[in-house]
């Protein structure tokens, strides 16, 4: 049976880095691509990076029960799981890898509860998430609060995750994401 690995954390934390080295590694894993009505940035592409839909069009996915899980993650801005989505992969015969906010793991692993894996991706301190976030040069003042703030509600999911992987140190951290895929994915 195919697995769902759902890396989720506070942004900065590291869980991109991570999912990207794992996806370079196993060639049995695929990366589930999320939907958003986030405008597209200039160094993405539709349906690599995202699917990129009009407010519209989501509200009808979601209204049609077109999603495993989506949230109203920032005002305005809704990302989410296409069903069909998992299905395509799954049809490939993949595992799938999916990048997501906590929410989101946390309902798609209420809706795949013996095919999922929910892994939290934790920052050593918040004062080293704030240093990362801060050397990325990505955010100003008022976006770092944000996403800090944002962080603090985050990290209170950490109990509901199967396992919680403290990213202090990137090579152990990839090192320890690699054994939780392997141990998962290994023949029985």
């Amino acid at each position: 049976m195919s697995k769902l690995f759902l890396f989720a954390a506070p942004s900065g934390a590291g869980k991109t880095t991570i999912v990207r080295h794992l996806l370079n590694h196993y060639e049995d894993l695929s990366f589930s691509i999320s939907a958003t009505t986030r405008p597209k940035r200039p160094h993405e592409t539709d349906g690599k990076d995202y699917y990129f839909l009009a407010p519209d069009t989501f509200k009808t996915l979601v209204k049609n029960g077109g999603f495993v899980e989506w949230e109203e993650v920032y005002e305005g801005l809704f990302y989410g799981t296409l069903k069909r989505e998992v299905e395509r992969l799954w049809g490939e015969g993949k595992h799938i890898v999916f990048d997501i906010d906590v929410k989101g793991a946390v309902n798609i692993k209420q809706a795949y509860p013996n095919e999922a894996i929910a892994i939290f991706v934790k920052p050593p301190s918040m004062d080293a998430l704030r240093n990362r976030l801060t050397a990325r040069g990505t955010e100003d003042e008022a976006n770092l609060k944000k996403r800090l703030d944002r962080a603090e509600e985050e990290l209170s999911y950490e109990s509901r995750f199967d396992i919680v992987l403290v990213n202090d140190n990137l090579q152990e951290a990839l090192t320890a994401a690699e054994q939780i895929i392997e141990d998962a994915i290994k023949p029985a």
